[in-house]
């Protein structure tokens, strides 16, 4: 009887331990990892960086191209606090392009689970048959090589003394002056848009947000949203700024007028690091869908951990009818060009005579 409790426990516990093995995608994983088709490597590689299994993942890639494993393993996780290196591969798909005798092309489109939310990559993907297998070819990372140097530094700062450490955003000057320009209410297919720009009028740098509240017939509130992370927070004397403001689910026949407010404090900050967008140009992606595509180059000399990218799109009365924002998932190191891409809804596409892109950035404290 003593012996036969045991072999039940453990029987019990070897199937406990199977099925948890099961649920967590121990079978898929196993299944993916056949490569006797373009599609079986390429859904056993996705799963490997799912996984993050980094070897069996390099060991699937077709080495005529040299591509070290470090540097894959960089490309794919991140480096330099990227906001890559907050990030996780959640989901993917995959469809077949074109395939001839020995190579076949898969479109993926991976999507990225992150800090800031949700982030699409979208690549097509070759492969080539080695015997009964399917390699996949990976392109050599292009990472950035910043030599030795020294930059001068000439950038203009704004401190804020006189403060304690409790009454951040305050001090004993005015706040600094700010001004809506311009607001546009837009419905869309999921609800109501407040599009617009703000700028700081004042000589000193500011912390901004703008909210609006949609107001009812008899003068009532009916709903309150701010900008979230759809504006440029930190403006530095005179500078423009794009918003955006989302309501889901309301449209403009319920809404009689929109209140605006903008809220600005008084914060220490400098003009550098400075930022440029270099070759923009709206295109079709390879998912068909108009983006913005172009490259921001960080002219300064420290790195930018991590990047957002707002772009405010105007119809030829100058009207903002579209405001898109959009993180990169690289840092930015000094010189060196990443590339930037932001959706652009079909029917505001059309309407687009010109635009405007504006860059947020965070870096980490130095230690």
């Amino acid at each position: 009887m003593k012996y036969g409790l045991a072999w039940i426990l453990i029987i019990a516990t070897a199937i406990l331990l199977g099925a948890g093995w099961v649920q967590a995608g121990g079978m898929k994983i196993r299944a993916e990892r056949s490569a006797a088709t373009p599609e079986e490597a390429v859904r056993s590689f996705l799963a490997d960086i799912q996984a993050h299994n980094w070897d069996h993942a390099y060991s699937m890639l077709d080495h005529s191209h040299d591509v070290q494993q470090a540097d894959f393993v960089r490309e794919i996780a991140g480096s330099d606090g990227s906001l890559r290196t907050y990030s996780s591969l959640q989901s993917y798909e995959i469809w077949p392009v074109h395939a001839e005798s020995g190579r076949a092309t898969l479109r993926v489109r991976m999507n990225w689970s992150s800090a800031v939310g949700s982030l699409d990559d979208v690549r097509d993907l070759s492969l080539v048959q080695d015997g009964n297998v399917w390699k996949v070819i990976w392109p050599k990372p292009n990472l950035a090589n910043v030599p030795l140097q020294v930059l001068p530094v000439n950038y203009l700062r704004w401190d804020l003394i006189g403060r304690r450490s409790d009454d951040w955003g305050t001090g004993s000057v005015d706040t600094p002056q700010v001004r809506i320009i311009s607001m546009n209410a837009v419905e869309r297919p999921d609800g109501l848009v407040i599009l617009g720009e703000v700028e700081n009028e004042d000589t000193v740098p500011a912390y901004l947000n703008v909210s609006a509240t949609l107001l009812k017939t008899d003068g009532s509130p009916l709903a309150q949203q701010d900008t979230f992370d759809a504006i440029a927070h930190s403006l530095l004397p005179k500078q423009v700024s794009p918003y955006r403001i989302d309501f889901p689910g309301y449209r403009l026949k319920d809404v009689k007028s929109v209140r605006m407010d903008a809220r600005p404090l008084l914060v220490p900050a400098s003009a550098d690091p400075v930022i440029a967008a270099e070759n923009q140009n709206i295109e079709k992606d390879a998912l068909g869908r108009s983006i913005l595509k172009g490259s921001i180059v960080n002219q300064s000399g420290q790195v930018v951990n991590i990047a957002q990218v707002l772009g405010a799109f105007y119809d030829t009365n100058g009207k903002v009818v579209w405001v898109a924002n959009g993180y990169v998932d690289q840092a930015l190191m000094p010189q060196a060009p990443v590339p930037f891409a932001l959706d652009i809804p079909p029917d505001v596409a059309s309407r687009i005579h010109s635009y405007h892109v504006v860059v947020n950035h965070y870096s980490a404290p130095s230690a």
